[in-house]
């Protein structure tokens, strides 16, 4: 079975789980090619052990600063003074070897509104300001949460949210793309079959019908837990009582397609929301875009991938 599905991705088990057949991963993977490659800060929103630090590393990995430092900073319980000192210690890092490389935010919602206002404070707000302080690395930054719900709550600061989301990429769980079990799970195996010097196990039909029957809460990491299991224990029918006595997932053949239409739904109203504002903004600044970038509180590349991302014609005078 091959794995690959643009040439422009390295897709082998090296590079990291994030193959597949389904057209979600594909189209993800795609995107994570083309935006790679530039400066604008990324947001990655998926479910927790969908593989979000892992495409974080492989944004990083495509970049022009790979041969600079991912430096990462989990935000949980994180005070205003560590989250100044771990950025500020980033900065020093990057400033010693003349690169600033990438820094990984791992689940920006967890800061409070104190930490957030900290963030904010270190963010270039579109334009270059010459402050020492200022964050030069290539922000990427990962949630569990609906960032959007939460600044309508006043959980997470507006400015904020539009300074690190230049472009989001959502992850879809294992159960959206479960034909990508058997190849995921192949690698898994395989590769602790390896690191325990004992036999690929090889799984009976019954047991891949369990397997994809399964709504797998953990995601991808809890795929590969099991298959570490089944490898430890050498025996898959005993690893895998555990599914079995797991309660069912909810139903799918019903209500599948309303679910979709529904998750289709509100992409496209979030799209909309966004593209009215951005048209706002322009209409404001008579289309003077670097004007309408600080007006929106986001880097003016942001701005410029927004515009072309929500399809909003420009005039030639403005191109």
């Amino acid at each position: 079975m091959s794995l690959e599905i643009d040439h422009k991705l390295d897709l082998s088990a090296k590079a990291g789980f994030v193959f597949g057949q389904g057209a979600a991963i594909q189209a993800l993977n795609t995107m994570v090619a083309d935006i790679a490659r530039t400066d604008i800060a990324v947001l990655l929103i998926g479910e927790s052990g969908s593989g979000k630090e892992v495409y974080a590393r492989l944004i990083h990995r495509l970049s022009g600063l790979k041969d600079a430092q991912l430096k990462k900073i989990s935000c949980a319980a994180l005070d205003p003074g560590r989250l100044l000192g771990q950025v500020q210690d980033c900065l020093r890092t990057g400033a010693e070897d003349h690169s600033a490389g990438s820094l990984f935010l791992d689940g920006v919602e967890e800061l409070d509104l104190a930490c957030q206002r900290v963030l904010l404070s270190l963010l270039p707000d579109g334009e270059r300001n010459g402050k020492t302080d200022e964050m030069t690395a290539r922000l990427i930054s990962s949630t569990t949460r609906n960032l959007e719900k939460e600044t309508e709550a006043e959980r997470f600061r507006r400015e904020l949210y539009f300074r690190i989301s230049g472009v989001c990429l959502r992850l879809p769980p294992l159960r959206d793309r479960k034909e990508d079990i058997p190849a995921l799970l192949e690698c898994f195996l395989t590769r602790h079959a390896a690191e325990l010097k004992k036999t690929v196990p090889v799984l009976n039909s019954e047991m891949m019908g369990l397997l994809a029957s399964y709504s797998w809460p953990g995601n991808i990491r809890e795929l590969e837990n099991v298959a570490k299991k089944i490898v430890a224990v050498g025996d898959a029918q005993v690893a895998l009582e555990d599914l079995r006595a797991a309660p069912p997932g909810p139903p799918q053949v019903s209500g599948g397609p309303r679910v979709s239409s529904l998750k289709v739904a509100a992409r496209a109203a979030s799209r909309r929301t966004e593209r009215e504002l951005i048209l706002k903004a322009l209409e404001h600044t008579q289309w003077n875009r670097k004007r309408a970038a600080r007006e929106l509180q986001i880097s003016y590349k942001a701005l410029l991938y927004k515009i072309r991302q929500t399809g909003l014609r420009v005039s030639k005078s403005e191109e």
